[in-house]
């Protein structure tokens, strides 16, 4: 199973008052969706099934991609690593999927399945880091199949 995480892109700073669910992309954060969405549009399997925060600005990363996606309350800020692993199905869901979210969540979901000593690993606004499950030895691994910053075409 593949399992590819993507930060939300850069957001406005939260204002006193405001509800965080509600902040938006910047216009650098636009950017990186888009440029984002055109690297994933390349290399995710068409079948992707596609989760995503409720946060405007999670769901403001995703649109760019242009494909159908499933908002997850699971998913909002403060959420815990086991919830994204179970939405995702990890690792046993039949297809890829696509997780958009936030930091810590996103950081402690990757430090937990490549075994970083750490509870957390940090993941810059918009990057993309693709894992994958496999057997060998009759162990199951996770393997860092790519890690793609938002500045990079």
């Amino acid at each position: 199973m593949d399992l590819i995480i993507w930060r939300h892109a850069q957001a406005q700073d939260e204002q006193e008052g405001q509800d965080d669910l509600q902040r938006a992309l910047t216009s650098r954060g636009e950017k990186q969706a888009v440029t984002m969405a055109k690297w994933l549009d390349l290399h995710l399997p068409e079948n992707t099934r596609i989760l995503c925060s409720p946060a405007l600005r999670c769901e403001q990363t995703l649109l760019p991609l242009g494909r159908k996606y499933k908002l997850r309350d699971e998913l909002a800020p403060g959420g815990k690593a086991a919830l994204l692993l179970e939405a995702a199905d990890w690792p046993h869901a039949r297809q890829s999927v696509l997780v958009v979210g936030h930091q810590p969540m996103l950081g402690q979901v990757v430090a937990r399945l490549v075994g970083l000593q750490g509870d957390n690993c940090p993941i810059r606004k918009g990057a993309v880091w693709w894992l994958r499950t496999r057997e060998r030895d009759g162990h199951e691994q996770t393997v860092v199949i790519a890690v793609q910053p938002p500045d990079l075409p």
